[in-house]
């Protein structure tokens, strides 16, 4: 079992930033991998990126080039860089870890931005 805390999210311009971050409950070593979900009012869950335990990274379309995920294993957190946020960003995002067939999941974050 892990617990993820998700921080860092709130309000900000087009063209702005924001870093998110994710702190698990405990060693993360065992994880396969986590990564970030977002989840807009009336749709469904997407992922947005993720990095495995081997420090890879995967990236949806939409955010390619503008944001960049990683991870500390010593402080067993995650972050997620947000550069040149758009109006279409805007979502609740959620932290994710993967262990095998099992999945965590925080209670989210709201970013929101504005045009």
């Amino acid at each position: 079992q892990v617990q993820l805390v998700e921080s860092g999210g709130g309000l900000v311009q087009a063209g702005g930033s924001l870093r998110l971050s994710c702190a698990a409950s405990r060693n993360i070593f065992d994880i396969n991998a986590m990564g970030w979900y977002r989840q807009a009012p009336g749709e469904k869950r997407v992922l947005v990126a993720e990095i495995t335990s081997g420090g890879s990274t995967n990236y949806v379309d939409s955010v390619k080039g503008r944001f960049t995920i990683s991870r500390d294993n010593a402080e067993n957190t995650v972050y997620l860089q947000m550069n040149s946020l758009k109006p279409e960003d805007t979502a609740v995002y959620l932290c994710n870890a993967r262990r095998g067939s099992l999945n965590y999941w925080g209670l989210g974050t709201q970013v929101t931005v504005s045009s």
